[in-house]
């Protein structure tokens, strides 16, 4: 069951520390400057309550996919945004005065969980009126497979079409009850979504089934794939595990040049928010070309190949068939 949560603060350095007091004393400027009085807002409800300008409630994400996959499911109902910007790094982002100014007036932000949004314990502290859902409740997370990350679930579970029902389902659940009014709106948004992940699901299954299974190796920089790469037959290897230690060791860039060489990959690949410098550099030593960028933790802008989830898994698999099979 979808559950509305609040955490408190954690302990971090004092750098982080004094860089929160600062995005907290933001938020509370515009009021210390009218004389400690809050204006009210339009429909009488409390301060920071009224959502969208246009009267709709205001829900906030914690990336751009996310959003995408929520207003898939909202419809005109809810005015749905995201904290983090086209083509930002999720992992370790740091929220601005102006994120936090901007979440104090929603009605609910909806999180990855599975310790993707690591900014995310300190940021909801400033925002304890404003609840949050966890989308990948009810998933069972596969682990990192990393020393250092010993024990962490792998967080990028939406790469899945499978898995990303499961999101539309706890994005139904939780925008039914934020506005049970638009509970049918909610379920038909849901059912016609869902339907179309099914499809994008068999899509998947019938392309990467015509690649030779020797070659569905995919190498990536970051290990974002490992929930695609169970549910449709590939072998995943990557620099780092999570971009938010993107530091390349000669250990694992040795281990994947090895592997391509051993395997003959015929191409390699990387991700839009980071460099793809070390993995050209992995294709340059084994010999197989780099393929081209995927998107994982951000779409594209309007005009690119990835303004929504549908088209950034087809432009992935499409970038993945192209590089596997030689073309």
């Amino acid at each position: 069951m979808v559950q509305f949560r609040s955490h408190g603060q954690g302990r971090s350095g004092l750098r982080k520390r004094l860089t929160w007091a600062l995005v907290g004393a933001a938020l509370l400027t515009p009021m210390l400057a009218g004389g400690c009085t809050a204006r009210p807002s339009g429909n009488g409800s409390t301060p920071g309550a009224s959502g969208a300008p246009d009267g709709r409630p205001l829900v906030l994400t914690t990336f751009t996919i996310l959003a995408d996959m929520a207003r898939q499911v909202a419809g005109e109902r809810v005015r749905v945004e995201s904290i983090t910007r086209l083509g930002a790094e999720i992992h370790g982002y740091e929220p601005a005065p102006s994120d936090l100014k901007r979440a104090s007036g929603a009605q609910m932000v909806l999180e990855n969980g599975l310790g993707l949004e690591r900014w995310a314990q300190r940021f909801y502290a400033n925002l304890p009126d404003v609840p949050h859902v966890t989308l990948t409740e009810g998933i069972t997370p596969l682990p990192i497979a990393s020393d250092a990350h010993q024990g962490q679930p792998n967080p990028h579970a939406w790469m899945s079409p499978r898995l990303a029902k499961v999101y539309v389902e706890n994005i139904r659940l939780a925008l039914t009850r934020l506005d049970p009014a638009g509970a049918v709106t909610f379920r038909r948004n849901a059912e016609r979504y869902s339907a179309q992940l099914d499809a994008l699901d068999k899509e998947l299954q019938g392309s990467l089934a015509r690649i030779p299974p020797s070659q569905r190796v995919l190498a990536t920089c970051e290990g974002a794939f490992s929930y695609l790469a169970r549910d449709y037959g590939l072998t995943e290897a990557y620099l780092w595990p999570v971009n938010a230690e993107s530091q390349v060791t000669p250990q694992r860039m040795a281990r994947l040049i090895a592997l391509v060489k051993e395997r003959k990959v015929p191409a390699v690949f990387c991700e839009s928010t980071v460099s793809a410098e070390p993995q050209k550099q992995v294709a340059r030593q084994s010999g197989a070309r780099f393929g081209g960028v995927f998107h994982v933790d951000s779409l594209s802008l309007p005009d690119g190949p990835a303004p929504n989830l549908l088209q950034l898994q087809r432009h992935n698999l499409e970038t993945l068939r192209a590089g596997l099979a030689g073309s």
